[in-house]
């Protein structure tokens, strides 16, 4: 009877395990919720390299660039082929600001703000479009240490 109530148990925990993946973030807001297949940069040569040269970059995809600690987070789109959206949030998943539209080959510095610990970035005009805003808020395993806004 007990191997029965942890298989159940398992069983129904599994689908969120499963949702919750280290290739996958999902945000939530008022508006709804949307998935996105992502790369992470989480080393600072990942992170300094980014989407650059990139020519294009599938609809529900993006790139999660993590950071060891919170910190100003700025980007530049030096390289980069693609107009994207930035998405940065802090320690606890919560969507801090978002900047949509980033021009590619612009050097001009984009500022998200003080204590960033993570930034999505997706295609150009996507955060708009589905509504995505600062309040909104980002579930992936790398907020698990933290006070998650939303947990895995």
């Amino acid at each position: 009877m007990k191997a029965l109530a942890v298989l159940v148990a398992w069983l129904w925990a599994a689908p969120l395990l499963a949702a919750c993946a280290g290739d996958s973030v999902f945000l939530r807001g008022d508006w709804g919720q949307a998935r996105f297949s992502v790369e992470l940069a989480q080393t600072p040569e990942s992170r300094a390299r980014g989407l650059m040269f990139r020519e294009s970059l599938p609809r529900s995809s993006g790139m999660l660039f993590v950071y060891e600690r919170p910190r100003r987070a700025q980007f530049w789109m030096k390289n980069t082929l693609i107009p994207l959206d930035m998405i940065f949030t802090d320690r606890s998943g919560v969507v801090q600001r978002v900047h949509h539209m980033a021009v590619p080959g612009d050097l001009t510095s984009i500022d998200g703000g003080p204590d960033i610990f993570a930034v999505l970035e997706i295609n150009g005009g996507l955060a708009r479009s589905l509504g995505i805003v600062a309040g909104s808020e980002m579930r992936h395993p790398v907020f698990a240490d933290g006070p998650a806004a939303w947990p895995c």
